[in-house]
């Protein structure tokens, strides 16, 4: 991993900002799920994942509890994963469709997942205050990783939180022209990724039906597409 992206995920996964959501990831950390009582938490802001010469960037909520917070990588140990990760693997953007643990081999290929807050919050609501306080860590990771192509956004707090950082660096004049839709395409100006929305693979999306498998699939298909990768 290029030198100023590796220290970017250091301080990430060091950064103390936010004390409710430390005290949070802390504290699931500590007391753990009957489940997973063997496991060691990994309790602490959860840094970026993939390749870093990716084309494709996908943006996420934040860790889940028991998910990212207990594996210590972004979308892996929980059924928002499973969902991402099949769609990932089956548009070749992925080595393997599941992820379970950081040593379990997954490599991505030509894509980067990040995340608008990097600790896990209660209710998976982090408040205003605190994305903001995340918020520069994404802008960074965007001005180190020239190669992006396309942005896809999972819901609509990433979705809003992107599209926060293009107004204040000029590159969009209103975010009111970019309304959010699910596999809806987005031209953000010349020579600028391509902004893709997406509902997020939460379990309230997934078990009611409003993401199925192949919604999702589309989407990445989709994004490989504008990548210029097949």
């Amino acid at each position: 991993m290029p030198a100023k992206l590796e220290v970017l995920q250091q301080e990430i996964a060091a950064c103390r900002r936010c004390p409710r959501l430390i005290a949070h990831c802390e504290s699931v950390a500590a007391v753990r799920r009957r489940a997973y009582r063997d496991w060691e938490y990994w309790g602490k802001p959860v840094p970026s994942f993939g390749d870093p010469r990716a084309r494709l960037l996908i943006i996420g909520l934040a860790p889940g509890a028991h998910g990212a917070n207990r594996t210590g990588r972004m979308f892996t140990g929980d059924r928002s994963g499973d969902y991402l990760y099949r769609a990932l693997h089956a548009a070749g953007f992925a080595s393997q469709s599941q992820s379970h643990s950081r040593e379990d081999g997954l490599r991505l290929n030509g894509a980067w997942i990040s995340a608008t807050a990097h600790c896990a919050p209660p209710g998976n609501k982090p408040t205003p205050g605190e994305l903001r306080n995340c918020r520069g860590y994404l802008e960074r990771e965007l001005g180190l990783m020239t190669s992006v192509r396309v942005v896809v956004a999972l819901g609509r707090i990433a979705f809003d939180a992107y599209l926060a950082i293009l107004k204040s660096q000029g590159r969009i004049a209103s975010r009111a022209a970019f309304p959010f839709g699910h596999n809806v395409r987005h031209e953000t100006g010349p020579l600028h990724p391509i902004l893709i929305g997406s509902y997020h693979p939460s379990q309230q999306n997934t078990q009611t039906g409003r993401l199925t498998d192949a919604m999702l699939l589309e989407v990445f298909a989709g994004a490989r597409r504008e990548c210029g990768l097949g």
